[in-house]
């Protein structure tokens, strides 16, 4: 089979979620407050389902268990990366994912590693990217006393930015900041603070994880060394944001798109794709598909090369894992 897989995203409400997910990106979601858009996802809190072709109405969970030539043939349990859009209309919890070790014990998960390239964020917003303790005593003494003027630090953000977020690091999108998160197939978030909100559904704050948060936090922080390289081919502009092995669970890319390019993927290497700008086509073995802002899919391993034409804008990523 070769063909590109076309999904079918999944909806959640947050505490802190908007409407733009309907407004910018045209996406049909429920009433309420929308935080995020699981696109690409195995994950059994979301997945993600198939609208095109042989495997329509399969789930990417479905394939990875039944189908794995489309993946090369992986040797992990589950299917590794999640793919997703946050609408932060309001701040997300200052929050801390574990690494693979201490969540397979503790939650039976994969550990959370991610990153978000910003397509979206307000004037004057920010990130909280990391802390100012030096060592797990100031840490902890910080956390309950509640300092978090001086713990927390904070990173002014703009549209068309990268961040990438290590497990053990501390972090929040806030206000007016939306993200394509690409990240390990994991649903573990510990939360450190969260700015005395009340569920609405319950009247009560929301939990709170400070001893899962303490154990998981690195210290002191540690700022990622990336070496983020462009290239432009014709008219199109090609960035790798991260790859192995300064991020061992996946790469990257921006393709911005203007004119006809045929791209491949290493043997045995299958890649996700996702529209965040712009239409197209996407031709395969001489079919052509629409591309729309807005689209994900999964270019599976059996695809050999495909064709892309089009005024497009697209977050690609691979997973780092065999």
């Amino acid at each position: 089979m070769s063909e590109p897989l076309f999904l079918k995203p999944v909806f959640h409400k947050k505490i802190w979620g908007g409407r733009r997910l309907e407004t910018k990106f045209g996406y049909d979601i429920p009433d309420g407050d929308i935080g995020e858009c699981w696109a690409i996802s195995g994950h059994p809190h979301g997945h993600s389902e198939v609208k095109n072709g042989e495997f329509a109405g399969q789930t990417v969970e479905d394939l990875w268990s039944s189908h794995a030539e489309l993946f090369g043939n992986p040797k992990g349990r589950v299917f590794p990366l999640l793919t997703k859009i946050l609408d932060a209309n309001a701040s997300l919890s200052v929050q801390v994912h574990p690494d693979n070790d201490y969540a397979w014990k503790h939650e039976h998960e994969l550990g959370k590693t991610e990153c978000w390239y910003i397509i979206d964020a307000e004037p004057d917003s920010y990130l909280v990217y990391g802390h100012h303790a030096k060592t797990r005593e100031e840490l902890d003494k910080m956390i309950e006393s509640g300092d978090w003027d001086h713990l927390l630090r904070k990173v002014p953000v703009k549209p068309g930015e990268f961040y990438y977020v290590p497990s053990g690091t501390v972090h929040a999108l806030n206000k007016g900041i939306m993200v394509l998160e690409t990240q390990q197939s994991s649903d573990t978030t510990y939360r450190l603070y969260d700015y005395d909100r009340v569920e609405k559904s319950t009247g009560k704050k929301r939990e709170l994880h400070i001893k899962q948060s303490e154990d998981t936090i690195t210290v002191p922080n540690k700022d990622p060394k990336l070496d983020i390289q462009s290239k432009t081919e014709g008219k199109n502009k090609f960035t790798t944001f991260v790859k192995p092995p300064i991020s061992p669970y996946f790469s990257v890319y921006r393709w911005e798109i203007k004119e006809p390019v045929t791209l491949k993927h290493d043997i045995g290497k299958y890649t996700l794709v996702s529209v965040i700008s712009g239409n197209g086509k996407v031709t395969v073995d001489g079919k052509d598909y629409d591309l729309k802002k807005g689209d994900h899919l999964i270019m599976p391993a059996t695809v050999d090369s495909w064709t892309i034409d089009g005024d497009l804008d697209i977050i690609a990523s691979e997973s780092g894992e065999e």
